[in-house]
């Protein structure tokens, strides 16, 4: 029986996890959040309502302070771009590291996984897709931890509401009520609340560091949250009665995902097995005749064959994720 060349048992691993990973972040869609669209088109409204309010932008003022702290090399690596895109993306994670150091452990993730792959197999065009693959897993691994963080901030707001209408009705002020929910409860809820009450707390309007939170946790809870919260102290009216409107429409929100998601997971199961058959069939192949996709392989005509097959297989993936995040 002949051995299967290395290079192939690592190639195909190598599709697997590309392949899994590409359709993972189609089918494991959060219960709570949103999507990447809906968070763009909220910080667009509230770039608009601070124009309007003729506020300068919180963070942009922020990151001026914070780059006049730093020493001029590390100031100059803040200031790349898409730098004050990472930044604020490692803040709504809840994590407090500087952004240029997290380039920086990618990158030299990447280099070092490329270096050590190419010693080892000694194929340079493998060694490329692996280094760069390598270097966006610091900040995949932030854009998990912030997601997860939106969805238990989400989770936990309904209770936050009841809370602030509890404390309302017994006559304490709006900023107060904030702090008593910061007291009370635990996680990003209490974090962010204890953030915007410390806003206020410090000498910022109720409106300012209202749509800090907002900026800081860009959802279409959190804006129906602050939207109330302005128009009330714009026009007057019953607040604990609005926030408990919206507590309601919160938890029914909430219901109806997880009702979509049930009826979904027939579809995102199908996506899973869909994806795996050219993955088993191989392995098959491979457990019952060695010496036939080796062969393949080996010739330039068949390993143009595989990559062209591997390249319709993502784009099926593609269309798969666009089919399921349309169904969830």
């Amino acid at each position: 029986m002949n051995q299967i060349p290395s290079e192939f048992i690592l190639a195909f691993l190598g599709m697997v996890f590309a392949a899994v990973f590409l359709l993972s972040q189609g089918l494991v869609v959060p219960v709570f959040g949103e999507a990447g669209k809906v968070r763009k088109r909220i910080r667009g409204r509230l770039h608009v309502l601070e124009r309007a309010s003729d506020l300068p932008n919180m963070q942009t003022v922020l990151r001026q302070k914070y780059l006049k702290r730093l020493s001029p090399l590390e100031a100059r690596l803040e200031q790349l771009p898409a730098m004050e895109a990472l930044s604020q993306m490692i803040e709504q994670a809840g994590h407090d590291y500087r952004a240029y150091r997290v380039v920086l452990l990618g990158l030299c993730l990447g280099a070092a996984a490329g270096i050590v792959f190419w010693l080892i197999m000694h194929i340079w065009w493998l060694a490329l897709p692996v280094a760069f693959a390598v270097c966006w897993l610091p900040v995949l691994k932030i854009a998990r931890d912030r997601a997860k963080r939106f969805a238990e901030f989400e989770e936990g707001l309904p209770d936050a509401l009841d809370a602030i209408c509890r404390a309302l009705r017994a006559g304490h002020p709006f900023n107060e009520t904030l702090q008593l929910v910061a007291e009370e409860h635990k996680g990003p809820v209490a974090h962010e609340f204890g953030l915007t009450f410390a806003d206020i707390n410090y000498g910022n309007d109720v409106r300012r560091a209202m749509l800090g939170l907002l900026e800081r946790m860009p959802s279409m809870t959190v804006m129906m949250l602050v939207t109330s919260v302005l128009i009330h102290r714009d026009t007057g009216g019953n607040l604990t009665e609005v926030l408990e409107r919206l507590s309601s429409l919160i938890r029914g929100r909430f219901r109806f995902q997880r009702k979509v998601k049930t009826l979904s997971a027939e579809g995102r199961m199908s996506a899973w097995v869909l994806v795996a058959v050219p993955f088993v069939l191989a392995a098959a192949i491979v457990l019952s005749s060695p010496a036939y996709l080796p062969l393949l392989l080996k010739e330039p005509l068949g390993q143009k064959l595989a990559i062209a097959a591997f390249v319709a297989m993502l784009s099926g993936i593609f269309w798969i994720r666009k089919i399921i995040r349309i169904q969830v």
